[in-house]
C-alpha cells in the first residue's frame, strides 16, 4: 500500500490533541435525552473516583449502561463516538498506532500513519473496535449558579484494583444543551476553554497532560453525557494464539 495523502499531523506542528466536533448529535435528540433524564428515578448525587465529594464535583448523575430503557440512547452515543473516533485517529494517528505497533492481519507489515490516511472508514472502524472499547456513559446535570466540577483533575488514576481506570485512553463529552453562560470545559496546560454547544462532541486524552475542570454554569442548568474510550483488556489484545493484530 502506498500513501496517497500526507501525514495528518506534521512533525513539529503545534497541536493540543483536543478535538471538538460540532453537530455530532441532533439538538432535538439532545432535548429528548434531557426530558428523559428529568423524568428518571435513578438520578443520584455525582461522584468522583474517591466517592461522594460535592466540594469537588456538584452534580446529579445517571449511569445509563445496561439499563433497558436507555439502550437506544447508549447506542446513539456510541455511534456518534465511533464517527468522532474515526476523525480523531485520522487527525492524530499515533493515538492508535503508537501504543500497540499494529500489524496487518496474518502478521504482515506494520501499520503506519500513512496507511491510516488511506484506509476507508469501513476498514478502519473494525481496527478501532479491536483495540478500543466504550466506557460506561454518565448523564450529568449541573444546577445553574451552583453545580460544577471545579477541581482540576485528569481521568487516569490507580485506585481501581482491576486497573480499569488505567485503561482509559480518551475522554469524551457530548453537550446536551447550551442555555447558560460560562460552564466551559477548561484545560489547564492548553489554556483552552471549550464553550458548550448543543450536540457538540469533545474528545481529548485522559492523562495529566489534559488536566481539566468543568466550570459552573451561570443563568441556566447544564446537561452533558460523558465517558471514555478504553483499551481492550490484555486478554483480548494479546491472546495466547494471536490471529494477527497487535504486534509485540
Amino acid at each position: 500500500m502506498t500513501a496517497a495523502h500526507p501525514l495528518p499531523v506534521q512533525a513539529g506542528g503545534v497541536e493540543d490533541f483536543i478535538l471538538l466536533i460540532e453537530d455530532a448529535l441532533d439538538p432535538a435528540f439532545c432535548a429528548a435525552i434531557i426530558a428523559r433524564f428529568q423524568a428518571s428515578e435513578g438520578v443520584l448525587p455525582g461522584r468522583v473516583g474517591g466517592g461522594l465529594m460535592p466540594e469537588l464535583k456538584h452534580s446529579r448523575d445517571l449511569s445509563i449502561n445496561r439499563q433497558e430503557p436507555w439502550r437506544d440512547v447508549e447506542a446513539a452515543f456510541n455511534q456518534a463516538l465511533m464517527r468522532g473516533l474515526l476523525r480523531y485517529v485520522r487527525r492524530y494517528p499515533f493515538a492508535l498506532i503508537a501504543p500497540l505497533m499494529l500489524q496487518t492481519p496474518g502478521g504482515g507489515m506494520r501499520l503506519t500513519a500513512e496507511h491510516l490516511a488511506d484506509m476507508p472508514d469501513a476498514t478502519l472502524a473494525p481496527v478501532l473496535e479491536q483495540v478500543f472499547r466504550p466506557g460506561d456513559i454518565n448523564l450529568q446535570h449541573y444546577l445553574a449558579d451552583e453545580g460544577g466540577y471545579p477541581y482540576w483533575h485528569c481521568e487516569l488514576y490507580p485506585r481501581d484494583a482491576h486497573a480499569e481506570t488505567l485503561h482509559r485512553w480518551l475522554l469524551w463529552t457530548v453537550y446536551l444543551n447550551d442555555e447558560f453562560a460560562d460552564g466551559e470545559t477548561e484545560f489547564f496546560y492548553q489554556s483552552r476553554r471549550i464553550v458548550p454547544r448543543t450536540g457538540a462532541l469533545l474528545i481529548a486524552p485522559t492523562a495529566f497532560t489534559h488536566t481539566h475542570r468543568g466550570n459552573r454554569p451561570r443563568g441556566g442548568d447544564k446537561y452533558i453525557a460523558t465517558s471514555w474510550v478504553l483499551f481492550q483488556r490484555a486478554q483480548h489484545l494479546f491472546p495466547a494464539s494471536p490471529a494477527a493484530q497487535p504486534g509485540a
